[in-house]
């Protein structure tokens, strides 16, 4: 792990109102992430404050450390209703979270004061929260969603260099259902010439199933402009081959040519009926999209 600052700040605000999302409210403990991900949206957030999306949204975190107290008294106040997405711009279960607990207390906030719940991660760190978790889910309605792109150790490997394993995540997430949580993979995102093909969708359906996901859902990578600035330079620095033809097939702005995208929705779909994700004879868990995937900064 390549060394991180921390930062204590302090915020007037825990829970974020968003309007056209399939939730009502984000959730942020931390700014920036360690995790590294070369396509990472939130980058975007830093490059309109005018702050680094390299390495300072890397290693210079913001720790908002009464997140948990500003909460709770949101939570108590009785006006805030919906559902609510935790870890829309940063991982909550970030190498931070091991010291400063605050997504373990905020989740304790929400077991007094309970709302509708999805979590999306990349860590197997969540597994020391099932506790809370599970008395969570006993109150209302929690989603976790493991953010697995590709399960090849080498993508992983150069597109989320400080990111846990998939493999680690995989762990997380049959831990996680053998202590009773509502969880599942989101292949998130899929990556154009390096984690689109059907047989690496399959891969990751596989994986999920051996390992009792509830549900399967995926989103194709989505470039904002500084984010697609600084992944094209990974590009060329990592898959330098790719390059040109990612140019091309984002030349119209943020989003995928359209046509490319409904050919990757179709072999995800082909992938899901051939695991038998998307109906409800797995685990009773597919009931509804996962909001993150939705998210329009979504990684």
């Amino acid at each position: 792990m390549a060394f991180a600052s921390y930062t204590p700040i302090t915020c007037k605000s825990a829970m974020t109102r968003v309007q056209g999302m399939p939730f009502e409210w984000s959730l942020n403990p931390y700014r920036g992430c360690t995790a590294g991900c070369a396509y990472c949206y939130a980058r975007e957030y830093h490059a309109k404050m005018q702050r680094d999306i390299g390495r300072g949204f890397d290693s210079q975190i913001e720790v908002k450390i009464n997140f948990a107290e500003v909460l709770r008294a949101e939570l108590s106040s009785g006006k805030r209703h919906g559902s609510i997405a935790l870890g829309t711009a940063t991982d909550p279960y970030q190498a931070a979270e091991g010291r400063y607990r605050l997504t373990r207390q905020s989740l304790e906030a929400l077991i007094d004061h309970p709302m509708p719940l999805s979590i999306v991660t990349k860590s197997a760190m969540i597994v020391r929260d099932a506790d809370l978790l599970a008395r969570l889910s006993e109150r209302s309605t929690v989603r976790v969603y493991f953010s697995i792109g590709s399960v090849d150790p080498d993508v992983a490997r150069r597109a989320e260099p400080l990111a846990p394993a998939p493999a680690k995540r995989l762990e997380g997430l049959r831990r996680l259902r053998q202590a009773g949580v509502s969880a599942g993979v989101l292949i998130a995102p899929i990556l154009p010439g390096l984690s689109d093909s059907e047989e690496s969708i399959e891969a990751v359906a596989l994986a999920a199933a051996a390992n009792g996901a509830g549900f399967l859902h995926s989103r194709l990578l989505k470039l904002d402009p500084h984010v697609k600035d600084y992944y094209f330079a990974f590009l060329l620095a990592e898959f330098p081959t790719l390059l040109e033809s990612q140019r091309a097939l984002y030349a119209s702005g943020q989003h995928a040519d359209p046509r490319y995208a409904l050919e990757i929705d179709r072999r995800v779909e082909r992938v899901k009926r051939r695991y038998r994700f998307g109906d409800d004879a797995r685990s009773g868990d597919e009931q509804h999209e996962p909001e993150q995937m939705r998210l329009s900064m979504a990684s």
